[in-house]
């Protein structure tokens, strides 16, 4: 287990102790959709769902999510977010929304798990707001497409 940072030399659970690490600009960049029936996505796109504009609400909400990702994920440390920038498409090939959040810090630990939970919570939004019409949408394919800063450098997906 001593690849797995979250575990010490007897395999039990802690929070990363990154105090000898130094500060450093970070940045991280996570994608998914939430795919839906046409229908749907044409109320979306219109703006006719009864709980109001579901894209507008969905980026509030993961924005916030990301600020609170150290109170929903045990192991993450509270960091001072800088950026949280957090995009909400339509896309009709899909059909569903495709959602993109990038989130940027200046600290000892990188920002991947914010932008992951920016991009979950704001899919879980368009669910909620949406589910009376439509209870078969299907969440998916949440992954970091970017992560850079600090020791390991930078990662893009391919």
């Amino acid at each position: 287990m001593s690849e797995l940072t979250h575990f010490d030399a007897t395999g039990n659970a802690h929070m990363v102790d990154v105090s000898d690490k130094p500060v450093s600009a970070r940045v991280a960049t996570a994608k998914g959709h939430i795919r839906m029936a046409p229908e749907t996505l044409a109320m979306i796109k219109e703006n006719r769902a009864k709980k109001g504009d579901v894209l507008a609400v969905a980026q509030l909400a993961g924005i916030m999510g990301a600020k609170e990702t150290s109170r929903l994920i045990p192991l993450c440390h509270p960091l001072p977010i800088t950026k949280v920038a957090l995009t909400l498409e339509p896309d009709d090939s899909l059909p569903g929304v495709q959602i993109t959040a990038t989130v940027k810090t200046t600290g000892q630990t990188g920002v991947e798990m914010e932008a992951l939970t920016a991009v979950s919570v704001a899919a879980l939004t368009v669910y909620d707001m949406a589910k009376a019409v439509d209870k078969a949408m299907e969440i998916g394919a949440t992954r970091v497409v970017l992560k850079d800063g600090g020791k390991s450098g930078r990662y893009e997906a391919k």
